[in-house]
């Protein structure tokens, strides 16, 4: 299975180049990406970029240069403090972009546009590692502490990123299976988040959560091959 993964920020990015310093680099329009084999599976990385913008254009020129049956967003996220835990993996179910204003018509509507149900059932019943299925919501911004309450109250979200919700779409535009897996690599309370103003605790978190997520990625993609054989597990 012809499988691309995207990695959004440039500070998970470079603990993919940490992880894998024999890496044959090479230059898109959007980003570094190169080849990698994980047992015996040849897997495109892509560093795809920070922010919706970033994330949709990479992702479609992901598509439409390598032809992937499979899109992977493996990366980070923000929670929200006393309803998830740092180092939590979230398989993502849905995405939401939740910084659209509308005023003119009914900004529900055009909030459900670019909001996405994405469809699992490539996964096995019972997943390789632990996770927290669910829904993620995107903004091109870090968790704004005035607006966990509202979050919580009309979403019911636990945690927000800044790219899932627009790869997650293109993707599903596409017709192409998408994996989105993110840790919690920092909390947010309504008064303030523990990594503001405090990059090197986000920098170390992020470390802690991509190495996680390629140590578990193998068994990822072969729990996928055997559903694609026939295979649904317990």
């Amino acid at each position: 299975m012809k499988t691309v993964v995207l990695v959004s920020a440039n500070a998970e990015w470079r603990v993919v180049k940490e992880l894998y310093p024999n890496l044959e680099i090479q230059q898109s329009p959007f980003g570094e990406y190169a080849d990698l084999t994980f047992d015996l599976r040849l897997v495109t990385l892509f560093h795809g970029g920070w922010g919706k913008i970033s994330a949709a254009a990479s992702a479609q020129f992901a598509i439409d240069q390598f032809q992937p049956e499979l899109l992977v967003n493996l990366g980070t996220c923000g929670g929200f403090e006393g309803l998830i835990e740092r180092g939590t993996i979230i398989l993502v179910e849905k995405t939401i972009v939740y910084d659209i204003i509308e005023q003119m018509t009914d900004a529900d509507e055009a909030i459900e546009q670019y909001s996405t149900k994405l469809d699992l059932s490539f996964l096995p019943r019972i997943v390789p590692a632990p996770v927290l299925r669910g829904l993620l919501v995107s903004a091109d911004r870090d968790i704004v502490a005035n607006d966990i309450s509202s979050l919580i109250k009309k979403y019911n979200a636990v945690a927000a990123d800044w790219e899932s919700g627009a790869i997650a779409w293109v993707a599903q535009k596409n017709n192409v299976k998408c994996l989105i897996l993110r840790g919690v690599t920092d909390l947010v309370n309504p008064e303030t988040g523990e990594a503001y103003g405090n990059y090197d605790l986000f920098s170390q978190r992020t470390k802690e959560i991509m190495r996680k997520l390629f140590e578990q990625f193998p068994a990822w993609l072969d729990s996928i091959e055997k559903v694609s054989q026939g295979y649904r597990g317990y």
